[in-house]
């Protein structure tokens, strides 16, 4: 459905009266899943895109406000939470806003320091308690579940994919990745570690943003950062700072070929830009897998 600014207006009148005099403008950067207003000067709105990411905003409702306060970076925290209506289908929610830009856009100053703080936030991340937290499943798009809910997936699109790329070696990074599996107890998850969740200030990361995908499980997914955004230099800070061993590393590589395989199918022929940043994860997966 088409979310625009004037029905967010209506529905900040009609379900949060003290707010509607407050200015509303898109954020330029909004995301697939959910689309992002500004509020004011320090709120934003986040409206589900789609029935399949309704779930995700009473999670996100319940437990950022718990786990923000056990975090060494920013997230975001709700202020209020709307509702359903005659106009819009969904929950909805109100968080402040955090100053910041994407990694996608601005300046970093240091990819590797970026690389370390990541790694301490999810090393914190997944050391809180977990009791009752939302286990990996839709809500989360199985980030966090085995890798095996993506198996069929892969093997097919490896087929599509015969000619362009290594399939044999890409088949054996699965593989391995298959056969590592997580024996620990589920700990947190953030579930979409990307660019453009990474919020910069001054070159610095400086907050993480848009948990609809986290829950407790495998942390593996959040590895596929490694091969998105670092490399080199910046790769081996990121694995140093991580609590991790050789078993969760082979599983976020197959994390991140995973995703890449599937975004080069996809966008080969109608995004070349998608299409290229893909290619090279899937280089650097396949480079990386060559020397561990």
């Amino acid at each position: 459905m088409k979310i625009s600014v004037a029905l967010v207006k209506q529905l900040i009148e009609t379900q949060f009266p003290q707010w509607a005099d407050l200015p509303i403008t898109p954020v330029a950067q909004s995301g697939w899943d959910n689309r992002t207003f500004h509020l004011g000067n320090d709120m934003t709105v986040r409206m589900p895109s789609a029935a399949v990411y309704a779930a995700q905003v009473e999670k996100e409702q319940r437990w950022l406000p718990l786990l923000a306060p056990l975090l060494p970076l920013p997230i975001p925290i709700p202020r209020a939470k709307g509702v359903s209506s005659s106009t819009y289908p969904w929950p909805w929610s109100i968080y402040g806003w955090i100053e910041g830009e994407s990694t996608i856009t601005g300046h970093i100053a240091d990819l590797s320091q970026v690389a370390a703080t990541l790694a301490q936030f999810l090393a914190a991340l997944q050391r809180i308690d977990a009791t009752n937290g939302p286990a990996a499943g839709q809500h989360s798009f199985f980030r966090g579940a085995p890798l095996t809910m993506y198996d069929a997936e892969t093997r097919d699109t490896l087929k599509l994919l015969e000619g362009e790329i290594d399939s044999d070696t890409a088949l054996a990074v699965w593989e391995a990745a298959l056969a590592a599996p997580w024996h620990g107890p589920p700990v947190w998850f953030h579930g979409d570690i990307a660019a453009g969740n990474l919020l910069l200030k001054d070159g610095a990361l400086c907050a993480v943003i848009d948990f609809g995908c986290s829950g407790v499980g495998d942390p593996a997914c959040d590895l596929a950062i490694a091969w998105t955004l670092f490399e080199g230099t910046s790769r081996n800070a990121f694995r140093a700072a991580l609590p991790i061993d050789a078993a969760m590393w082979a599983r976020g590589r197959g994390w991140a070929l995973w995703k890449a395989l599937i975004t080069l199918e996809e966008y080969r022929s109608t995004d070349a830009v998608k299409a290229t940043a893909a290619r090279r994860t899937i280089e650097e997966v396949l480079a990386d897998d060559m020397h561990t």
